[in-house]
This record gives C-alpha cells, structure tokens and sequence, in this order.
C-alpha cells in the first residue's frame, strides 16, 4: 500500500465519508454464524452506500467486526505452529503488514521487540486465507499482506489490563514503525488488537468481503454480535486502512470539526493521567489523534482512549457526541448538569454522524444533535436485535417484529448481551447522569463572566481625532462603516449581498488587505441539508469558556471550574471583569501584540517570538487567561494581525504542550465583521473584544448618523449581528456548538507562504502561495502608516474602499462602468461587434491579476 500524499489540489486532511453501517446481534449474547451470515447479508445490502472508483471492482471499503471466533482459532491455530490457550487467556492484532518482503520483516522485528517491552508474549503469527481474485487492480495493487498476531495474556493481570497492554502495543509500534522504516505510509496498520473483538476489512466491495476472508463463511465463525460498514469516500482516496467498522464504532457521515478535535486532544496529551496507565505508557500511545487518518478514524482513536481509562462507552459517546441540552425545555436539571459540566472539559466532536459502536458486550448506535443522518432497528421475538442505516437489510417477517423504531436526534439505543435486554436512552443516560453530583459540582465550581466583579473603570470614547487615526491604522473604510457596521448597529443583522465577487482575491489586490481575507470559509462536504440556525435554534450554541482544561481522563468537582461566557464577542465592561478578575482560581495576564513599525526586517516575527516566549512565561507564573491587546498601537508600534497573534501563540503552545493550560482572549482594532471573528475564533481565540468596531459605532451615533437609538443599544445590535453571523457559518458547516468551531481551523488560505502557515496556521491548506512574514508586516505598516504617517499630516478622510461597490479610487472590479456599458449596448443595439469588445475588455483585466483564471495559460 501506498501512503497518500500531497498531490496536486488533493489533501489527505480532507478524507470525509458518506457511508452504510448497522450491526445484527443477539439479545441474549447467544453465539451463532448466523448472526455473521446476516450481517454479510446486510451489507451486501447496502452496495448502493458504498462506492468504487472507475474499476467498479475496487470499492471504497468494506468490513466487519465481530467477537472474537474462539472455536475457530482453537481449530486453525494449530495448522500453522500455534498452540493456544482458553479464551481471554490471548489477544488478536488483525494486522496490514507490507506486501514487499523486506519491510515485512522489519515490521515483524519492531512488533516482536515491542511485545517484549510491553511484557506480553508472542504466540505466532497466522495467514489468513483469502483470496483476491474477485478484486479490482487498484485494490490489489495496495493489497497488503493480512496476518492475525496472537499474543499472551500474563497470568498477573486481568482482562481489561490485557485490553490496555494490546492498545499500547499497537498505537506504540505503529508510531515507531511509521518514524523508523522509510517510506512505510500506510503499508502497515494494526486493524484491531483485542481479546474481545477482530476485525475483517479492506478496499472492497460490500460483496467482496466474505469472498476474499474465507474465515468469514466457516462455520465455526460464530459472534453474538457484527458491525458492518460500506463506505463512500466523499472526495478522497479509497483505503485498506480507512476501511471501517474500527475498534469501537463504525460512522455515516462527517466530523466536520475534526481538525480542532485533533488539535485539542493533543493538547490536552500533557496534561492526562490516570490509573488504568502509567506515564511511560502514556508516552507510548501518545499521540493519540493521527492528523493523516480519516475523521472517523480519530473520532475511534478518541473513544478508544477514554473507554479504556475507565469509562463506559455509552458515557464516551454522551461525552463526544452530545444532545442538544442548552435550550431543551424539558430535560432533567440531572441531565443538564451531566451535558454541562462536560461541556466545559471538552468540545463536541460536531457534525452530521449516525454511529454504531460496540465494545464487545454493549452494542448500540447513537444519531447526532441534529438527526441529519438516518438509522432504524427492529427487534424480533427471537431476540435478535437489527439497526442499519436503512430499512429493508434484512428479511424479517413482520409477525415476527416485536417493535421497531427510528434513531432519534441525539438519543442512543443500546444492547446490552450480558444483561439481555434493551437499555431505553432515557435509563441509560439517566444512570450515567447520576453517578456523580455534577449539577452540585458546577453550581460550587463554575464562575460566570456576569457573577465576576464589575470594574471600577472603564476605557473612555476617545476624542474624534484620535478614533480617526486609529481607523485608518486598522485599515477602516467609509464603505464599511456605512455599509457594514452601521447596519449591524441599527438592524442587528449583517447586511445582505449578490452571490459571488468580482474583485481580486487578497493576494492579487493592490491594495492592504485585512488578514483574514486571505482565509476562505470551508463548506461541509456531506452535509445535506444545512442547518437552519434560525428555525432549528433550540440545537445552537455560542457559549464558550476560559480558565484552562483539566484531564480529561478523570472527573472531579475542579474539571468545571471554570469562566462560563455566554457568547464570544465580550463589551468593554465584560473584558475588564475578565482582565482584573479578583479571583483566586483564575488570573488574567494581558500581552501587547505590537510590533516596531520602523519598518526593518524581521520586526515582526521577533515580535511573535516575543510573544509567545512570555505567555509560556505568564503560565509558569499560575495565569489560565491570556489577554491579546494591540490597543497600545502608537507612532511607534503596529498592532500585529490578531488573526496572526492568536494562531502563533495557539499552535506555539501546543507544540510545547501546554496549550490545554490557558485559554486565550483577544482586544484588537482590527476585527469588526463577522468573518473577522469566524478567523480569530477558528485559529485558538475564546472571546474576542473588538474595541474599535464598538468606539466607531458610539461615534456614529453621537454624530446622529443611526438615528433615534442608544449607544448601549447600538452595541447590543452590533453584538447580535455578529452572533448571528457566526450562527449562521456554522450552520453551513454542520457545526451547531461554538466549542466545537474553535480552534477547528475550517478554513483554506488563499496567498500566504507555507514557512507561515506550517508555524502559526499548523495543519491548514494553502495550495496558492504567496506572502510571507515581512510581507505581512509591510501590509500591516502601509495602513498603519495612514493614521501615524512618518511625514507630515495623515490624510483627511478615511478611504473609501470599493470591495462591495465600484469606486473610482476603490478596489478594481471586473464589472466596472466601462464593461457595464459596453455589455448594455451591445445588448440593447445588437451590436455583436460591441459585444466582442466587452468580452475582450474582460478577458484583459483578467489577465491583468484579477482572478486567478486569468493568470493561467491553457495548453492547445
């Protein structure tokens, strides 16, 4: 198997997919082959869910994972030098090794080294027979060699120690393999590695499946329980390894925060402890998040860690993947303290998701807050229990179907074979909610922003002269505050524009751009429909939090200590409770994010470094907020691009570990419309205070230009819009909780170098180049250099702008006076020579950088 690379426009991060899963089992724990003939039956079943490249031979993926089939090893082991022991007394790694002899070798000794160092032993190593015929080339031209590695569980520890060692075994060999042969990519993957469960999967069709594992059609391959998937790789490579069902859970659907899931988890990898594991094996799993897998595969490698330290699975699962509690009338105070008090210890992973999991004994499924992705089950008076993503998957006679249903949004319906019964969502979750006094833990724990202490001081509205240099230092344009910010202020909604943009993108424009123009908003790939934020509001959420994480491994009364906010955009009154809070548990520590504008080389990134050397310093010192403040901007010091300030200091502190230690907050000039915020919030921010958008209103108003209205209510309108434009992004996104959207990175960056992107905007894409630091800098200094000009007076008047309408002295536009009125009088004479001219004209600006089509030259 190849790894996937870079290649062209394509991006491994972007491996989303749309699937078919369900699982069979018997209520009863009753173990029979049956059970795996229908659930084959079943996936065969959903070959319309799956898909396949131009070789309708070679699917997408396709598996199964059962319990493991002890009678069958008992019989087969022996054939090839295998003596094995009862039940439980041994583990299964169902393992991709590499197809070229010489890696598999090495893999084989780094395994067997690893086996050792973990004090478990090696039994052997069984074929399993398969048979490839069936498949297409591109399938068999990844095929990797598929070995079942049967290992020994020592006499002196029990069987959930034996899970974890055969967990610490595989996350640990595949790391060191990955860091130590040359090119192995993908061409080894430990598929699964339990004494509870096995998994059969790779790049087939859903009907290749039990024609390639020839194990899957003996008799003796008997389970009380399958999970099944056919996958449909939306956009991306099909995959032997990113086949499903994992571990735990087979997914339909996307994470479509995944790149901040991923990111917050490796943050928190400094901060974790618990009993199940020691140190130095904690060391060997981490990390525990593979930025190169597949969103469903992190979401598994997630579940995988928090099952394994202690908890239930279902209780992993209401963790991960919450209802929607905040604004549910009805649920139990019990049931809100549970969802609240973790929602302060880790974000949603968000997204349209219908999941099936299983640790071996508990089957179940679990449907999104939003319910955009369907799943149905019956269970019939033979006690056989079927869930699938669709009805009809397998033959039942309805005079055999106790009950049946349909998977409600946020609910879970679980299967538990050891009790033999079906555990309502309502007993389940209540059970779980109960097992600890969280509403009691969040009421003597949680801090409000509103509780904190009101300041003696307020920042006052600076004198007209000086808000005018401050705008045109910020790059302000009349065009934004008559046409952006005065009807966010009046109407408390953004202002509506046409589809589409006929000026040049941020790094073909000749004119200082704001940062975040050079980021474009990323679209969900397979979420249909969109939310509808207003409609379906009960399922949104802004809340966000400050005051550090705690580990997550554990639970105790201090992991919800801390600063609940409601919504992001802070007013001055709320950031100066954040800024002098009098509290003994939370301390605030402001950084200035300036930079000399003297215009020498090299200003900026020590300016960066500067930073992010003294907010590690302020975490040394006990701070959990960092304050980012440019409000101390002067003649001699430019703000730094917030957007760039808190990307720098979020991924900084995330490559030294301790990101998970504070929470930043951000006061900057420079953010004022909805997109602003989305970028600072996407790249590490809590809260923002947008000081300047606020000062710009008020002077508006005591200027009389809004009419009959307040400046308190002026900036409550203001606040209003810019949340409702952020509802409003996430929704596009499938995203229903702020938590989740921050730090998610959804973002592609259009213009900026790869040395800044790979440093302060770690792990988003960037297929065009473009600018680098100085050049950053150089931006950033033409503007501020209008409002603290080194000569003379500034000008007069702010500039006028022209990125939502043609100006003579605004930014150029493809559709301009000159190409309008050619167009209309070709069309209104009929004149085809005109019209030819028009084509022309625009043909010829595009070529002069004004979209990126017109830069290429096609080959005849």
């Amino acid at each position: 198997m190849n790894s996937k690379q870079n290649q062209g426009l394509y991006r491994p991060e972007f491996e989303h997919s749309s699937c078919g899963i369900g699982f069979v089992a018997n209520l009863k724990g009753r173990k029979n082959h049956k059970i795996v003939s229908d659930a084959l039956s079943m996936l065969s079943r959903m070959e319309h869910r799956g898909g396949t490249g131009f070789d309708i031979k070679s699917g997408d993926g396709a598996g199964i994972l059962i319990q493991i089939p002890d009678a069958l090893f008992q019989k087969e082991c022996p054939k090839v030098g295998i003596e094995l022991p009862d039940f439980g007394d041994y583990g299964v790694c169902m393992t991709f090794f590499p197809s070229d002899s010489g890696k598999r070798s090495e893999c084989k000794s780094i395994l067997e080294k690893n086996i050792k160092k973990t004090g478990l032993r090696l039994l052997g190593y069984r074929k399993v027979s398969d048979d490839n015929s069936d498949l297409g080339q591109a399938s068999k031209d990844t095929e990797p060699s598929v070995q079942q590695v049967f290992i020994r569980r020592p006499e002196q520890i029990d069987l959930d120690a034996f899970d974890r060692k055969l967990f610490v075994l595989r996350n640990y060999t595949q790391r060191i393999i990955r860091e130590t042969i040359a090119d192995i990519g993908d061409d080894f993957t430990i598929v699964s590695s339990s004494y509870k469960t096995i998994n059969y999967k790779g790049q087939f069709t859903t009907a290749q499946v039990p024609l390639y594992y020839h194990d899957l059609t003996n008799e003796l391959m008997v389970s009380a329980l399958a999970v099944v998937h056919s996958r449909f790789s939306t956009n991306t490579f099909p995959s032997w390894k990113l086949a499903q069902p994992f571990r735990y859970i087979c997914h339909n659907g996307e994470i479509n925060t995944i790149r901040g899931n991923i990111n917050w988890m490796r943050a928190r990898e400094s901060l974790l402890a618990c009993t199940a594991f020691s140190r130095e094996e904690l060391e060997m799993i981490f990390p525990i998040c593979d930025e190169l897998a597949s969103d469903s595969a992190n979401l598994d490698m997630a579940i995988e860690m928090l099952v394994l330290s202690g908890r239930s699975l279902p209780h992993v699962m209401m963790m991960l993947i919450p209802e929607a509690w905040q604004n549910h009338s009805t649920m139990s105070e019990t049931k809100k303290g549970f969802y609240e008090f973790y929602s302060a210890v880790m974000e949603p992973w968000d997204g349209p998701a219908s999941i099936c999991f299983t640790d071996g004994v508990l089957v179940g499924a679990t449907l999104d807050r939003n319910g955009l992705r369907p799943s149905r089950y019956c269970v019939t008076s033979d006690d056989i229990v079927i869930m699938a993503s669709e009805s009809g998957v397998i033959d039942v006679d309805p005079a055999e179907v106790k009950f049946r249903g349909r998977l409600q949004p946020g609910k879970m319906f679980v299967a538990d074979l050891e009790q033999g019964r079906i555990i309502a969502d309502e007993e389940l979750k209540n059970d779980i909610c109960s097992r600890q006094p969280y509403k009691d833990w969040l009421d003597k724990n949680m801090v409000y922003l509103e509780d904190l202490e009101e300041p003696t001081e307020e920042h006052l509205q600076p004198k007209q002269a000086r808000l005018f240099k401050r705008q045109q230092a910020f790059g302000y344009s009349y065009e934004e505050l008559n046409e952006i910010l005065a009807i966010m202020g009046k109407d408390g909604k953004e202002p509506l524009g046409s589809m589409g943009a006929d000026n040049p993108i941020a790094v073909l424009s000749d004119r200082p751009q704001q940062l975040s123009h050079y980021f474009k908003q990323l679209f969900a790939q397979v979420t249909n429909p969109p939310i509808d934020p207003i409609r379906e509001k009960v399922i949104m959420d802004l809340r966000t939090y400050v005051g550090g994480f705690k580990n997550v491994l554990t639970e105790s009364p201090e992991h919800c200590r801390r600063i609940a906010i409601s919504q992001p955009v802070l007013t001055n009154g709320e950031l100066e409770r954040l800024r002098y809070a009098d509290h003994k548990h939370f301390q605030t520590k402001t950084l200035e994010i300036l930079f000399n504008a003297d215009g020498s080389e090299g200003r900026l990134e020590r300016a960066l470094n500067r930073i992010c050397r003294y907010t590690e310093d302020a975490i040394e010192d006990g701070y959990s907020i960092i304050l980012l403040s440019d409000r101390g901007m002067d003649s001699d010091h430019a703000p730094i691009p917030s957007l760039l300030a808190t990307g720098a200091v979020h991924h900084h502190l995330i490559r030294v570990e301790k990101r998970g230690m504070v929470d930043i907050v951000v006061e900057t000039g420079d953010v004022r419309e909805v997109h602003h915020f989305a970028t600072v919030l996407g790249y590490g921010a809590s809260a923002i205070n947008p000081y300047l958008a606020f000062e710009s209103l008020i002077d508006m108003t005591d200027n009389g230009l809004l009419g009959e209205i307040t400046a308190e209510n002026v900036i409550a309108k203001y606040i209003q819009a810019i949340n409702n434009g952020l509802l409003k992004i996430l929704s596009k996104m499938g995203i229903s909780t702020l938590a989740s959207y921050q730090g998610a990175q959804i973002f592609e960056i259009l213009g900026i170098n790869k040395e800044v992107v790979s440093k302060y905007f770690s792990g988003s894409v960037s297929r065009i180049q473009g600018l680098g630091l100085d050049q950053i800098a150089q931006e950033t200094l033409r503007k501020h250099r209008k409002g603290f000009p080194t000569r003379g007076g500034g000008g007069k008047v702010l500039d006028s702008g022209g990125d939502y309408s043609w100006r003579s002295d605004g930014e150029r536009h493809l559709f301009n006076p000159t190409t309008i009125r050619l167009l209309q009088e070709a069309t209104r004479e009929g004149d085809y020579e005109k019209f030819k001219k028009y084509c022309h004209t625009v043909d010829d600006q595009s070529k002069a950088a004004y979209t990126l089509r017109g830069l290429m030259k096609f080959k005849p």
